[in-house]
């Protein structure tokens, strides 16, 4: 598998010296030089497969033969332990729930795949340093998915007092090989503090440097699999009318959904959802890109207003042909969200802001005849704050977050300082 830096075509690097650098020159991120493409007899058979054997083909459709089919199979049975599944919410409307991993998240599936191809591709002494920025539920799929592992230490920064208390405790109360910085600003600043990380050279051969966001491939391109998941539960007669709506902030998920319909996914539409950091939606709407100020949302994992997978969107449509006017987008107000929540309840269906948020836009763009997913990219529980004082309710905790809510938060607290951040890396 050969990628270009999106920065610098003439950059290419295989598979595993992408996994390994994460980004390129110029902090460019790497894309896929050949598009695959199944033909339609190929997807009903892969929509019969089981989700590990499907995956591992999805898969090396991209990587080829830089992976042997038996290791890449190995590796994707460990990394999608759990599953899937495809939630009705009502008639013509479901929710896939991709929050049944260890830490309740959608990142869970990239996060895993990385760490078992990271694994792969590293040598035996190589000592790598995994340095990522979460502005929520990616901290904790990443540090669960390398903890413990030997030559790995992971460093991950978040907008401190701007996640919720629960996934704080997810992934600030492990210790060992997993460091936390609290840093003092949004997630944005987090983002370019990674990013000027990335940019000197000393340091990134000094301490191995790796990045764990979605800018990542290997993350990417695990995140295509649950989109054919996802169909593969659904009857045949709501296939071929299948509207999905992202919840969306840097902008991951939806790459990788495009890149499943580029190979060949039958959808008929995607919905960009945002919360009020509605760059994407503007600029779609106006043909203007213009980033304002991030502002703190109920759906802290998506305030985002740079979202660095975008790139990789234009570049898709470029490359296919796609027009970027027929991708369907919209912005969703604090207010509407918690309305939207509780109309959910009334359904019988409990759900947390990010994935309310690419619900109430799918009801209010779907048409007759299509059905609609909306991705549920978090477990209710790990909002459990706003969720209970929205829906006045009181939610369960689930095992995986009881056992760490009492636990004391390992992190230091941090400026955004770059100064600051180099000395602690070198340490």
């Amino acid at each position: 598998m050969k990628l270009y830096n999106l920065k610098d075509h003439n950059e290419q690097v295989s598979f595993a010296q992408a996994v390994k650098q994460g980004l390129g020159a110029q902090q460019g991120l790497f894309f896929p030089l050949e598009l695959p493409e199944f033909e339609l007899t190929d997807i009903d058979a892969m929509l019969e497969m089981d989700f590990v054997t499907r995956s591992s083909k999805i898969l090396s459709a991209y990587i080829g033969d830089e992976i042997s089919a038996h290791q890449l199979n190995e590796r994707v049975k460990n990394a999608f332990a759990f599953p899937a599944p495809v939630q009705p919410v009502s008639a013509d409307v479901a929710c896939l729930e991709l929050f049944h991993g260890p830490t309740l998240a959608f990142k869970d599936f990239g996060g895993r795949f990385m760490a078992q191809m990271l694994a792969y591709v590293s040598g035996a002494d190589e000592q790598v340093t995994i340095l990522t920025a979460t502005s929520g539920d990616t901290g904790a799929a990443v540090a669960h998915a390398f903890y413990g592992m030997e030559n790995v230490r992971v460093v991950i920064l978040y907008p401190q007092g701007k996640i919720s208390p629960l996934q704080e405790k997810l992934f600030c109360t492990l210790g060992g090989n997993i460091e936390t910085l609290a840093i003092d600003g949004d997630f944005d600043a987090c983002q370019a503090l990674v990013k000027q990380a990335f940019d000197d050279e000393d340091l990134k051969k000094k301490i191995g440097l790796n990045s764990a966001n979605s800018i990542n491939i290997s993350r990417l391109l695990a995140q295509i699999c649950y989109y054919f998941e996802a169909v593969s539960q659904l009857p045949q007669e709501k296939r071929n009318q299948l509207v999905i709506s992202v919840p969306s902030g840097n902008f991951g998920d939806l790459t990788a959904g495009l890149l499943a319909k580029s190979l060949g996914l039958p959808v008929k539409r995607f919905i960009a959802a945002t919360n009020a950091n509605d760059t994407v939606p503007r600029f779609l709407e106006k043909g203007e890109w213009q980033p304002n100020l991030t502002v703190a949302t109920l759906s802290n994992a998506m305030d985002v207003s740079q979202p660095n997978n975008w790139p990789r969107v234009e570049e898709l449509f470029r490359r296919k042909t796609w027009r970027l006017t027929d991708l369907a987008y919209g912005a969703v107000s604090d207010a509407t969200t918690e309305s939207t929540m509780r109309e959910l309840a009334e359904m019988g269906y409990v759900s947390e802001p990010h994935a309310a948020i690419a619900y109430r836009l799918l009801r209010d763009q779907l048409q007759e005849g299509e059905y609609g997913l909306f991705l549920g990219t978090a477990h209710p529980a790990k909002f459990k704050e706003s969720v209970e004082s929205i829906l006045g309710q009181t939610l369960p905790l689930p095992p995986a977050l009881a056992e760490r809510a009492e636990l004391p938060l390992l992190s230091h607290n941090m400026s955004a300082d770059f100064a600051a951040l180099r000395q602690f890396l070198m340490k």
